[in-house]
């Protein structure tokens, strides 16, 4: 046999395994075949571009690569109800008559767009921003369902999703216990996004194809000719295929869906709904963000019914007290649940919700489960703690929620305030996590962030797990995080409700600690994004004696930085700008502090003072707010451009 003819035999059988789910031949007579390849190619140094050993992963990749698509990738308009689907079918009608539709699942995964030349594949990458994405060829390499080679010999693009099969999920878990994969949408991302092919090749993924980006000649005229295309070159289809002409039979194949959602070995979210005709969808043409011609009709977030058996409550580092709901074991979304939130004692009040009752619960994506409400009557109360669960103490009650008062003894919030205070976006103690906090606590005494500073290397070689390097590394940390900006130390301290975004813009108009503990809460809510709760949270946190000795500590420690405020100079200098959507070659902490290292000034929220907003892939409601408001806005490229300057 030769390599051709040994490599077709392979393919076919891969084929027959993933793709038609309908094997002719045992693993043994695959495996056996496939080692005779692989001597072959190491005997002749030759390696066919479609042979089956190219899908094994190949060497770490150093980055990610940016790759511009032949042509722009659009995200889809969204309908909420069968109303609103109701309506974007009459204005179809409207523009164009009788038409006919295609419904298809729409999968819950990550979109990755397949370049093939000549018959073979020659690129792949995420959707990133439409128009540039990340090059995951070798990692899409490794997932079987994508062809190495297909019939059609023109230059095509084609687009499809990037998923983890349940069963898939289940089985890998079953096999790392001690690394479970989270979800099965966050597995596929991760494995597509990962520098390593073969962390890619170990997580089976399989890839839906659903689109067409661009063809320089091929004569495909619908969706329906595209998905017989796919199929034709052995890629998978959608498992749910019609078409149709009415609005009536869009609802009734949405609602089969639906009502087979849970049965499905795959995560999805909704179903797309699709002019079948491609001459037509050219008349109707695009929006700036969406093609007319497409809509995806989102389902709810799924829920399911059990008992609620207990609640156990849980201290946060203000002392908070969140209530736990425990549950009767219960598959949703491709997990297990056992424990939901019930966010506090109020809406726990409000739901009326019981122990040794059933409730709905909610989860969507990685969504923390919720517990949405009763699902019946009866059970048993649920009562309010009169004293904290960790340390006994009294209990103080602000709106819904239900304080711990005893901030400087109560062990978890402890904690959390010092985990929190190392974290990397406050004051980036390199080397202690919430396991290390929990020794320092135990072993050492270390009750307070400034008790961090009194440590020394001996100190840290106490403990478990730690060496001389080690040791050093951690007080190198803190002697670093002595010289923190004020806006990461602002955020390290751990004001209620006040995130990194908030504590940069209490640092640009209080310019110190000292000053914005002056600050009453008019003058608080006259910044973007401050309300009266987030306000009256930071008054009350400087009016705590415990929380000024901890400041007064640090400050004698040497730790009391102050706001730059010199003249600034860039690109966006003066500049007030907001980031929306999602960028490919940056996250968004990274463009926020080029911004800033170029004179701007990164807000939150959109208003009348911001002078500058970028947009990335799909931005929200921020980017409708700024063309209302005429702001300038940017994209990408755009903002790169602006940063050569």
């Amino acid at each position: 046999m030769t390599m051709e003819e040994m490599v077709a035999q392979l393919n076919k059988w891969a084929y027959e395994y993933y793709v038609l789910d309908n094997p002719s031949v045992s693993d043994v007579q695959y495996d056996a075949l496939y080692d005779r390849l692989v001597l072959l190619e190491k005997q002749t140094g030759t390696v066919l571009p479609d042979s089956p050993t190219r899908r094994v992963g190949g060497e770490t990749l150093k980055n990610f690569e940016r790759h511009t698509h032949l042509k722009r990738l659009y995200s889809l308009d969204k309908a909420q109800s069968f109303g609103e689907l109701e309506d974007w079918v009459e204005k179809v009608r409207r523009a164009l008559g009788d038409v006919w539709f295609t419904v298809e699942i729409k999968y819950d995964g990550l979109t990755i767009s397949v370049t093939y030349r000549d018959g073979v594949m020659t690129g792949a990458a995420t959707r990133g921003n439409g128009v540039v994405g990340e090059d995951v060829t070798e990692q899409v390499k490794t997932i079987r369902t994508v062809p190495l080679t297909i019939p059609y010999k023109g230059v095509c693009e084609l687009q499809g999703e990037g998923i983890m099969r349940l069963s898939v999920l289940d089985k890998y878990n079953r096999a790392h216990p001690d690394d479970p994969l989270k979800n099965a949408r966050n597995a596929a991302a991760g494995a597509i996004r990962n520098l390593n092919p073969k962390v890619t090749a170990q997580r089976n993924l399989d890839v839906v194809f659903h689109s067409m980006g661009y063809n320089d000649n091929a004569d495909i005229r619908s969706q329906s000719q595209l998905n017989d295309f796919f199929a034709q070159c052995g890629m998978v289809t959608n498992y749910v295929f019609r078409r149709v002409s009415t609005f009536e039979e869009i609802k009734r194949t949405i609602e089969l869906i639906g009502s087979q959602r849970g049965s499905y070995d795959f995560l999805l979210d909704g179903v797309v709904i699709k002019v079948d005709d491609f001459a037509l969808r050219e008349q109707l043409g695009y929006t700036d963000k969406f093609p007319r011609w497409a809509i995806a009709y989102k389902f709810d977030a799924e829920q399911v019914t059990t008992k609620l058996c207990g609640v156990e409550w849980q201290v946060g580092r203000t002392g908070k007290l969140t209530p736990i709901g425990k549950l009767d074991p219960v598959e949703l979304c491709g997990a297990t649940i056992k424990r939901a939130t019930l966010n506090n004692y109020g809406d726990i009040v409000r739901k009326r919700l019981k122990t040794d009752a059933l409730v709905f619960v909610r989860r969507s994506n990685d969504v923390i489960p919720e517990v949405l409400g009763a699902a019946e009557n009866g059970g048993n109360e649920i009562d309010k703690p009169d004293k904290c669960p960790a340390c006994g103490c009294g209990l103080q009650e602000v709106g819904a929620n239900l304080y711990c008062v005893n901030a400087e003894h109560c062990l978890p919030q402890i904690v959390a305030r010092i985990t929190h205070y190392c974290s990397k976006n406050a004051c980036d103690v390199d080397g202690i996590s919430e396991k290390t906090v929990k020794l320092l606590v135990d072993e050492l005494g270390v009750h307070s962030v400034a008790d961090l500073y009194t440590l020394s290397t001996d100190d840290l070689l106490k403990l478990e797990g730690f060496k001389q390097k080690k040791a050093q590394n951690v007080i190198d940390a803190l002697n670093k995080s002595v010289h923190v900006s004020l806006a990461h130390y602002i955020y390290a301290l751990g004001l209620d409700n006040v995130g990194a975004v908030t504590a940069k813009d209490l640092a640009a108009r209080f310019g110190s600690v000292d000053e914005l503990a002056k600050a009453t809460a008019q003058q608080l809510v006259q910044i973007d994004g401050i309300g009266d709760v987030v306000a009256d949270g930071i008054v009350q946190y400087f009016r705590e004696p415990q929380n000024l000795e901890i400041i007064a500590r640090l400050k004698a420690i040497g730790i009391d930085p102050k706001y730059e405020n010199a003249v600034k100079q860039g690109a966006f200098a003066g500049k007030k700008v907001v980031l929306t959507g999602s960028l490919t070659k940056y996250t968004r902490s990274q463009a926020g502090a080029l911004i800033e290292q170029n004179g701007g000034e990164v807000a939150a929220t959109v208003s009348k003072s911001v002078n500058l907003v970028v947009s990335g892939a799909d931005a929200g409601s921020k980017l409708d707010k700024a063309r209302a408001l005429g702001i300038q806005v940017i994209d990408e490229a755009q903002f790169e451009q602006m940063l050569c300057e």
